[in-house]
């Protein structure tokens, strides 16, 4: 068998940015002096510091806590609190909402920002079109950490995930859009052909689309045209993940999604009635570490 990689897949910058920022915080930690008798006040991050359960749990083995809300954080510790902080908080690629931020400042702990550019990139101008007077509207799916970020920036954010949701926007408004960093051009653009065919005065659209997501994309689809069976690691959890499977699916039924090796299900390419397979293509989401890519890669190879 022949085992082909996508030119462009795995960690992007953003991501690489967070991790970085987490294993140095996390060694700063290590290395701090405290009081005999005294514990850390430990380092937290706000939701996954990636979408990779790999990943987290590699860094939760270094230290690093993961909690879903700033409630869950322990009251300050006193010698944490004597030295100005009761313990540090990561905020995670997807950012965090400017509510969030508050209420962390509010309980005197250390806020270390690993939001991506991009993502804060869309908050801000989501501020921005919010002081203009826009209703604004973001195209993207409204439990994702990153939409939910973006909504904290403005008053009554509506949030469209395709054309069922179209009914929440405001006759003839002012509507100022942005999109989920994570979706897909066509989708983006068929949504704004649905809007701009509703009810409005006025439409501003700001493209908040990241380049390195499209460079996943379009390197994945065109590698599973190629080949027999197409593997899509990452966290079942990533958006961007997610798109690359639904991506290549359409273009090549024989497309699975898997988290790493382990979850490959050798049936897959070796069961009964299955057709002969020759090329094995591979992509993974821009959270997906290279050392996964290599495993899957290497193992295929062995087989």
């Amino acid at each position: 068998m022949k085992v082909l990689v996508a030119e462009t897949c795995g960690f992007c910058n953003g991501v690489r940015n967070a991790i970085r920022i987490a294993e140095k915080v996390l060694s700063q930690e290590k290395e701090a002096c405290f009081p005999k008798g005294l514990a850390k006040a430990g380092v937290y991050s706000l939701g996954p510091i990636i979408h990779n359960r790999d990943v987290v749990q590699r860094l939760a083995k270094a230290g690093l806590k993961t909690i879903d809300s700033v409630e869950e954080i322990p009251p300050l510790l006193r010698f944490a609190k004597q030295s100005g902080g009761g313990g540090t908080v990561i905020i995670r690629s997807h950012g965090a909402a400017p509510q969030q931020l508050e209420q962390l400042k509010e309980k005197g702990i250390k806020i270390v920002d690993a939001t991506c550019v991009l993502v804060k990139r869309v908050q801000h101008i989501a501020e921005e079109l919010a002081k203009d007077n826009y209703q604004v509207v973001v195209i993207g799916d409204k439990n994702h950490p990153e939409v939910q970020a973006v909504v904290g920036c403005a008053k009554n954010v509506v949030v469209i995930a395709d054309e069922s949701d179209l009914h929440k926007l405001p006759k003839n408004g002012r509507l100022g859009i942005v999109c989920q960093t994570t979706q897909t051009p066509e989708h983006f653009g068929r949504m704004l052909d649905a809007i701009g065919r509703s009810s409005f005065s006025e439409m501003k659209v700001i493209n908040t689309l990241c380049q390195e997501a499209i460079k996943r994309q379009e390197s994945a689809v065109q590698l599973c045209r190629k080949v027999d069976v197409m593997f899509v690691l990452g966290g079942l959890e990533s958006a961007n993940t997610r798109k690359l499977a639904e991506l290549c699916k359409k273009e090549n039924k024989l497309t699975f999604h898997l988290q790493n090796w382990n979850e490959l299900d050798i049936n897959i390419l070796f069961g009964k009635n299955v057709v002969p397979i020759n090329t094995i293509g591979i992509t993974a989401g821009a959270s997906t570490p290279e050392w996964i890519i290599d495993e899957f890669v290497k193992r295929l190879k062995a087989l």
